[in-house]
């Protein structure tokens, strides 16, 4: 199953940057969005605004034009007409100020309707003062009035109130668009923080999960490291770098675990060095005393209980000579000489020592001679003495009758020997780097045999390996290179 590769924190940290600043150009975007929103409304609404002041001056600058005519024809003040001119110009110029703020069709068309019905009062005002003018009596007086009033005047003032209106329509459609511009820059303001708020809780879970929690496990780690406990492991989570130290932190603690066995297993060898010459020394001198003894004492006229009884003696002693010897070559540090040898003398160097213990069980050893002649490198008395161990704890494992094969053969450049018994198999796996020599299934045994085996093949550059032989017992395989 794959599985995804941890970030460093350099990208995570670069991943935030980067996210942080897309949220800030993204609230300046909105900002500026909404500012031109609201600009362009205020333009709009101020330009409309501007349109209804210049109606409204307009409209007050034709009533006091009005005013001059009547101040002209009916008080015949001289400096009338002069103010009558002024008002002129001064509605002319408003009518241009129109033309140039206004904007679309509909208020081009107003304005210029509006624009109409003024040229329309300049040109018919004056003609209805002159008429009155003419005959000054009382009812050509109401009749102007009505005449000014209802037409010229009324027809302003619908064209005018038109104008209004359509302005008036737009202005409340601008307040409504300000009003929506205004909802949509706040819905889109709140999109950043909204975002900012998400990837704040994000951020907390993510550096919780990827740098605090990996942290914090690192120095519990280191607590338990410290206290003795190696076999303390480190989550290797998190972050690329933390999860590569949690790594190293693991990989430290296993090899100090394997330096910690290594050291305590070399200062008990140590220790046992020290003291198994001394007794071994101790020992073997009664020994040679009690074995020359039951020599000298063997005696062709002893009944037969008696000799059997110096026999056991004798056996005996010697066992322990050999339990001594080899107790002596599992401690101290072996030297392998190498020399050629054939296989035949090997294998027979170890047999024959095995002949009383194979005839006391009537067990056949079956050996494969395909290959006898043929020259190895090795060291000849180590081989023979690992051999000898491994086929003496078949011997003692198998059942009476019960055969044992030996088989020892080249294969390219490896020299393979496999040991095949049918006893009770193996009641524990061997442990080539157990601290104790191991446990032994026989009544006397030391437990040196196995391990003893694993040392030779060590020196020698080699490999061991136990497995249960169908239907029962073991089956030994060791490759040595040649």
């Amino acid at each position: 199953m794959h599985t995804s590769q941890p970030k460093s924190l350099r990208d995570l940290l670069l991943s935030h940057q980067l996210t942080f600043i897309a949220l800030i150009l993204l609230a300046v975007i909105s900002g500026a969005y909404g500012i031109h929103i609201w600009d362009k409304a205020s333009k709009e609404s101020e330009r409309i605004n501007l349109l209804v002041q210049e109606i409204y001056q307009v409209r007050g600058d034709l009533y006091r034009q009005m005013k001059e005519l009547f101040d002209a024809f009916f008080l015949e003040d001289r400096d009338a007409l002069n103010e009558y001119n002024a008002y002129t110009q001064s509605i002319l110029k408003h009518f241009a100020d129109l033309h140039q703020i206004a904007q679309g069709d509909e208020e081009k068309k107003a304005i210029h309707e509006i624009e109409q019905h003024y040229n329309t009062f300049v040109n018919e005002a004056p003609s209805l003062f002159y008429r009155y003018q003419a005959k000054p009596n009382s009812s050509t007086q109401k009749s102007l009035y009505k005449d000014i009033e209802t037409g010229i005047f009324s027809q302003y003032e619908n064209v005018s109130q038109r104008a209004e209106v359509l302005l008036k329509v737009k202005q409340a459609e601008l307040k409504s668009r300000l009003h929506e511009a205004k909802m949509t820059s706040v819905a889109i303001l709140s999109i950043p923080v909204l975002l900012a708020g998400i990837l704040l809780l994000l951020s907390r879970r993510f550096l919780k999960k990827s740098i605090v929690n990996p942290i914090h496990a690192i120095m519990r780690a280191t607590e338990e490291m410290s206290a003795g406990n190696l076999k303390h492991k480190v989550p290797e989570t998190g972050a690329q770098e933390l999860a590569t130290l949690s790594k190293e932190i693991n990989k430290m603690a296993e090899e100090l675990s394997s330096s910690r066995d290594a050291l305590v297993r070399t200062e008990k060898q140590a220790a046992l060095g020290l003291l198994v010459p001394m007794l071994a020394h101790n020992i073997r001198n009664p020994l040679a005393s009690i074995r020359a003894t039951a020599q000298v004492t063997d005696q062709p006229e002893l009944d037969n209980d008696t000799r059997e009884s110096l026999h056991g003696i004798i056996s005996t002693v010697d066992r322990l000579e050999h339990w001594t010897g080899a107790l002596l070559a599992y401690l101290n540090p072996i030297k392998p000489q190498l020399k050629p040898v054939k296989l035949c003398n090997v294998s027979q160097g170890a047999i024959s020592l095995l002949t009383q213990k194979l005839s006391e069980k009537n067990i056949q050893l079956i050996l494969d001679e395909v290959q006898a002649e043929e020259e190895i490198i090795t060291d000849e008395h180590l081989l023979e003495q690992m051999i000898y161990n491994l086929i003496l704890n078949a011997i003692e494992a198998s059942p009476k009758d019960a055969p044992i094969y030996l088989s020892m053969h080249k294969v390219d450049t490896m020299l393979e020997i496999i040991i095949r018994d049918h006893g009770v198999g193996m009641p524990f796996t061997p442990d080539p780097h157990a601290l104790s020599p191991g446990p032994s299934t026989k009544r006397f045994g030391t437990g040196l045999g196995i391990p003893f085996a694993f040392k030779v093949c060590e020196v020698l550059g080699g490999s061991i390996e136990f497995s249960a032989s169908k239907p029962q017992g073991t089956c030994i395989k060791i490759a040595l290179p040649q």
